[in-house]
């Protein structure tokens, strides 16, 4: 049975793995990546498997490359930042990338019942600015906040920025990964898990107050 709990003032939403099917603009972009830092004679091998970038969404850029490519230098992890992130914009210009099913319509359904919408990401700034805007969602959103632009450590940091600069009181916390159960947790919000997206490990949903296997489900909780 679904408990309903409090309607909160704000949620704030993870953007990969949890609003976007990150692996449906990644996926080709890294492997472009790879072939380019090759062919500029940064790395040699074999493109690592596509399960070590996978495995590290939702950390920041730097803890990803070196997961992704531990024995690079920081000049190959610098240039693969910059690539990546190209390939990526390309990729949204052409079209790329999906939402999650039901995205659009439960955010319009959470905007119209008075919730106030936020971003907050791990991700750089013009990634989640440029995926919010090509999936058209910018218009339901109050604000977006990334790692990128806010230069925090952690998502704890990012979130307590955005609850203080916007005074919220009483907020949810959305998100696949454990960063994110953190971030809402020491925060003092509401945690509620996407158990969707695969990209998580064992136990990294622990602590979450509701845990949900569709986007739309979020619907069912307020």
């Amino acid at each position: 049975m679904t408990i309903q709990r409090k309607q909160p003032e704000a949620m704030l939403f993870d953007l990969d793995g949890t609003l976007f099917q990150t692996e449906t603009l990644l996926l080709p972009a890294y492997h472009a990546t790879f072939d380019e830092l090759r062919a500029k004679g940064l790395f040699t091998g074999e493109t690592p498997p596509e399960e070590r970038i996978l495995g590290a969404l939702g950390m920041l850029l730097e803890q990803i490359w070196q997961r992704v490519m531990p024995e690079a230098s920081i000049e190959a992890r610098n240039e693969a930042d910059k690539l990546l992130l190209n390939y990526q914009m390309n990729g949204l210009h052409e079209g790329q990338g999906d939402l999650y099913e039901g995205v659009a319509e439960t955010l319009q359904a959470l905007r119209d019942k008075g919730i106030r919408l936020f971003v907050a990401s791990n991700g750089l700034e013009d990634y989640v600015r440029n995926v919010i805007a090509a999936k058209g969602l910018g218009h339901l959103f109050e604000g977006l906040y990334s790692a990128g632009q806010y230069q925090t450590k952690s998502k704890v940091d990012l979130v307590q920025i955005l609850l203080e600069t916007h005074h919220i009181q009483s907020a949810w916390m959305v998100g696949d990964r454990s960063s994110d159960v953190e971030a809402g947790l020491r925060n003092h919000l509401t945690v509620a898990a996407c158990d969707y997206a695969g990209f998580r490990e064992s136990g990294e949903l622990e602590g979450a107050h509701i845990r949900i296997r569709s986007f739309a489900e979020l619907l069912e909780y307020v």
